[in-house]
């Protein structure tokens, strides 16, 4: 779908030449990983993933131990002491995937810690590519690590140095 609509832009553009519209792309994970500063937050991102996740193992190897020590245990309890047991087992369950939703769901604290460190890197180049469209009277800046399928690229309309070169990096 998104080739299509791509697809049609590049059509209605081309049939419209007379207007001598100037296109150019950039490729923003090559831009990405020339920045320090996204580098950092990547490193910020793993450090809070993987605190986050060994706290959900903790969580996890607990419920483990418990029913572990309840299979062991239960010949000699009773029916309420089972029950009991089961619930406990059943809670510390309950409460490692609301942690585990907590950190890595959808609107997660993952997602808001991403969204926190990575957002800001984004408008920045965002604004630097924007500039350079106004500079250069750009009607188009493709991104092309975005997915789209370009068949072909002249590396002459490829302006991912010349953001760098803006943003200072």
């Amino acid at each position: 779908m998104k080739k299509l609509v791509i697809s049609i832009i590049v059509l209605l553009f081309v049939t419209n030449i007379n207007y001598a519209q100037k296109f150019a792309y950039v490729d923003t994970e090559y831009i990405l990983s020339k920045m320090p500063t996204y580098k950092e937050a990547l490193s910020k991102l793993d450090l809070y993933s993987s605190k986050w996740q060994k706290e959900i193992e903790d969580h996890y190897r607990t419920i483990e131990k418990k029913y572990q020590e309840y299979q062991n245990e239960k010949v000699l309890l009773s029916d309420e002491m089972k029950k009991r047991r089961e619930s406990e087992i059943i809670q510390l369950e309950k409460t490692a995937k609301s942690l585990k939703k907590k950190y890595f769901g959808v609107d997660g604290d993952l997602f808001k810690k991403r969204e926190e460190l990575i957002k800001p890197i984004q408008e920045q180049i965002y604004g630097a590519i924007k500039q350079l469209a106004a500079d250069g009277s750009y009607a188009i800046i493709f991104d092309s690590a975005s997915g789209a399928s370009f068949l072909y690229t002249n590396e002459k309309y490829d302006k991912s140095d010349e953001i760098i070169k803006k943003l200072g990096f």
